[in-house]
Order: C-alpha cells, then structure tokens, then sequence
C-alpha cells in the first residue's frame, strides 16, 4: 500500500524533465548498497556468493515509509521526490529480478529457457496492467459515481496488480507500484477519492504492516549474544552509510542543495517491505536438509533495520 501510494501521488510531469537524475540516483542508490553489501557479505560475515546477493539486494532495495510524510506537508511534487520516487523504481526492479534468479537457481529452474519464460510474463504482465487497467478504471470511474463502490475498486486493482506480479516471479509490491503509476491519472490529487485511499491506508493497513514486521522478530535471540549482534550492527551502518553516500553523490552530480539530499536520503533509507519479502524468501530456500539460505539472525537482524531505518 506505500508503494502504490507512492505511485498514485507521483508528479509523472515532473519525472519526464527529471528522469536522467531519477536513473542516476536509481543506479547508486542500487550499486552502491549491492556492491558494500556483496564485500561484506563474503569477507566480513563469511557469507556464501548467494547469501550475500540476497543480503546485498536487501541492502539496495528500499520502500517509501517516509512517503505520507511528504505528502502530509505538500511537497511530493517537488523535484528530489520525484527523483527518490523515479530511484526507488528502479533499484527495486533490479533488486526482485535478482531475487527471481536466486530463488530459481535453488529451484532447478535457471537456464535461458527460463529466463526468457520470466522475461515474456514479466512482459505481458506489465503490458496487461499498463493497456487493460487504465481502460477498465475509466468505464468504471465514467460508469460508477458511488464513493465506497470507486474506493472498493481500486482496492480490488491494486490487489489483482499485486497478484498477477507474484504469478509473473515478481513480488507484490511491484505489482502495487505498477498500479499506482497506471491509476495516477486517473484520480484527481484532490479528489474525494484520493482522500480516502490516503486516509485507510495511513490510518489502517500501513500501521497494522509495521505492527506485523515487530512481532515477526525472536527479541530472546538479541540478549544470547554472539554473531547476531555483529550481524545487526554490520546491516545498520552498511545499509543506512550506503544509501547516504548515494543520496550525497547525486546532490553532487546534479549540483542540488542540501536540503535535496536530505529528502533523497530520508526517502530511501527506509528498507521494509522489500527487505521483508526478500529474507522471507532467503528462509523458504533450502539450500541442504534442514539448512536455509537465511537463517534466524539474518531475519532478527532484516527486523532491527527496518525499525531503525524507519526511525531515522
């Protein structure tokens, strides 16, 4: 749901003048946490080259909790949201068809057919969502003026974007993103409509996420000590220090101000429902009997981010 907020309130105006810094920021947000997060994975933690990729996209990926915070002071149209945004899209793109590859590699299933088999449903996928959807919401919108009935179907969208991404090998977070983009303009920013979508989800189905992300950590394994500690200090200082330096090379490379960097670092520090889908994905992957590609820690530790980076 903050994904497809994010793509909803996207000034999609904006990002046509912006979009070289969007891919600029997109591409070191994404292969500067990836890159750190592989050397210590391998060297530091003694990680495996899967593991640490799997470490690393989480790193790289990040999710927009800070986003109704921008859009509760009126500025989500402002030029460095609109690049975060434009960012965001990119490294979680990337990070979930690396995802894909990892998960199908344990599964037997990564060779060229496959991949060309992922690539033509992620294709007609995105080419049934970006055609179909946007055809069906204006007969709908035309058709339909009852409030409720308006706000239970772009609900109902959003899901089915989110469950048609999963069948394609993505997750679903993509799939609400992808829906937000393509319901964009067809929801006035201040219509009665986008005042409710706002409003259940900041009132209802983000907090109930964050409550839900708490209760999955074991808080027991924190007090036994050992490398569950220098595996949650490690993923701190990578993840936060990585998505900073990324956020201060574009302000450079673009010649914005700091004001710029700092909405550009507050938008994508925040690692949550990716990093979540991910290392749910890395404890489902067993790689011998009994042993899984991400363990307790790394999940405690995934956990402990994100209440961190959600903070900062």
């Amino acid at each position: 749901y903050i994904m497809f907020l994010a793509g909803l309130e996207m000034d999609l105006e904006n990002l046509k003048k912006n979009w070289s810094k969007a891919f600029l920021f997109g591409i070191l947000t994404f292969s500067i946490p990836f890159a750190v997060g592989m050397w210590v994975g391998i060297d530091y933690l003694g990680f495996s080259v899967p593991a640490s990729m799997l470490l690393s996209c989480i790193f790289a990926s990040h999710t927009l909790v800070a986003y109704p915070i921008v859009g509760r002071y009126g500025v989500s149209r402002d030029m460095a949201v609109s690049i975060s945004v434009g960012g965001t899209m990119f490294a979680l793109t990337v990070s979930l068809f690396i995802l894909a590859g990892i998960s199908g590699m344990y599964k037997g299933e990564l060779n060229s057919g496959s991949w060309i088999l992922f690539g033509l449903k992620c294709v007609g996928y995105c080419a049934a969502v970006v055609f179909v959807f946007p055809r069906f919401a204006r007969w709908f919108f035309r058709t339909y003026e009852d409030n409720v009935m308006q706000y239970i179907f772009v609900l109902a969208l959003v899901f089915l974007s989110a469950a048609l991404s999963e069948l394609a090998g993505l997750e679903g977070i993509f799939g609400a993103f992808l829906a937000g983009l393509v319901l964009n303009r067809l929801i006035p920013h201040v219509s009665p409509l986008m005042n409710r979508t706002e409003f259940v989800g900041n009132a209802l189905f983000i907090p109930y996420f964050l409550i839900g992300v708490g209760m999955l950590i074991n808080v027991g394994a924190l007090f036994q000590g050992g490398d569950i500690i220098k595996v949650v200090v490690v993923m701190l200082v990578v993840a936060t220090g990585t998505k900073w330096l990324a956020a201060w090379m574009t302000q450079k490379i673009c010649r914005m101000n700091a004001v710029a960097r700092q909405m550009m670092f507050g938008l994508s520090n925040a690692h949550a429902a990716g990093a979540l889908a991910m290392v749910m994905v890395g404890t489902q992957i067993e790689i011998a009997p009994g042993q899984f590609l991400m363990n307790e820690g790394m999940l405690n530790g995934v956990v402990i981010m994100i209440l961190v980076s959600c903070i900062i």
